[in-house]
């Protein structure tokens, strides 16, 4: 795995690991209203859902990591793909926005990981 490739499946992660914490900690707390742009009564009662998202959310960002801490390029091009299918769906059932902050990242890096 070329160095490039890992600066940007790290990066997916990091993004991954944010999603985490905004879904799982911020969720009901006007950072996390404002990303989401959510009312305060709204976020209360999908709150155990956010935290569950953003639980698969950290569970994308393990599988990308120990990609890259191993070497692994068939786990980390797995993780991936699993990211792409997350931001497609995401956009097509909640906001087209989610494409370009999720899917589009994960695909610089299956790019970068196909050219090495």
């Amino acid at each position: 795995m070329s160095p490039v490739a890992q600066a940007l499946v790290v990066l997916v992660a990091l993004l991954h690991l944010g999603f985490l914490v905004l879904e799982m900690a911020l969720w009901t707390r006007p950072a996390g209203l404002k990303v989401f742009r959510n009312t305060p009564e709204k976020a209360e009662v999908t709150r155990v859902l956010a935290a569950n998202q953003g639980l698969y959310n950290g569970f994308l960002a393990a599988g990308l990591l120990y990609g890259v801490a191993t070497g692994s390029r068939e786990f980390a091009l797995f993780f991936l793909a699993c990211v792409v299918v997350a931001g497609a769906y995401g956009a097509w059932s909640v906001n087209k926005r989610i494409f370009a902050v999720q899917a589009l990242p994960a695909l610089a890096a299956l790019a970068a990981l196909a050219w090495t």
